[in-house]
């Protein structure tokens, strides 16, 4: 498995990774697959952030964080994260997250937040946003608004908002 920035080439097989990881008999076209491309097109887009693993030279997961606002700080919000079916439970998650929170360590980043699974989650360090005074765009997320902070983190608080293109689902 190789994790890489996600290249110009990539689009395509990046949507597709998306709208399979969310697909369900209810759903079969996510509204995580085309948020993707509008998160590309959007301000807060952070090349360097956009990450996919790659396996037997095809892409199967991605990872993104954008530029996202905390009281008026820059943080950054992470998702949508999508691995294959084929190729969930397999590392290919871990590994995602490990390089994207490692690239946003590296580019001095304070904070990232997320709305995901916390039994998932919390193996990563992220813990609920709002033992940290990070107030949710939606109260009823609860538990699931989460946040871990990062070597920058100076302990920011406020009312978190994702990239504008979130504010559209």
């Amino acid at each position: 498995m190789l994790i890489r920035r996600e290249a110009p080439g990539d689009a395509a097989a990046i949507r597709e990774v998306v709208r399979r990881a969310f697909a369900s008999p209810d759903t079969p076209d996510p509204v995580e697959s085309p948020l993707v491309d509008e998160l590309r097109a959007d301000a807060g887009w952070i090349p360097a952030l956009s990450m996919v693993a790659e396996v037997d030279n095809a892409v199967a997961g991605h990872v993104v964080c954008t530029r996202a606002d905390l009281g008026g700080a820059p943080v950054l919000g992470l998702g949508p994260l999508a691995v294959a079916p084929e190729r969930q439970r397999q590392g290919v998650g871990l590994a995602l997250m490990h390089a994207v929170l490692g690239a946003a360590e590296a580019l001095g980043e304070p904070l990232v937040v997320l709305l995901g699974n916390p039994a998932y989650y919390s193996r990563y360090g992220f813990r609920p946003a709002s033992d940290l005074g990070i107030v949710s765009p939606d109260p009823q997320w609860g538990h699931h608004f989460q946040a871990r902070p990062l070597s920058a983190y100076r302990g920011e608080k406020g009312v978190f908002a994702y990239a504008e293109p979130f504010n559209r689902l």
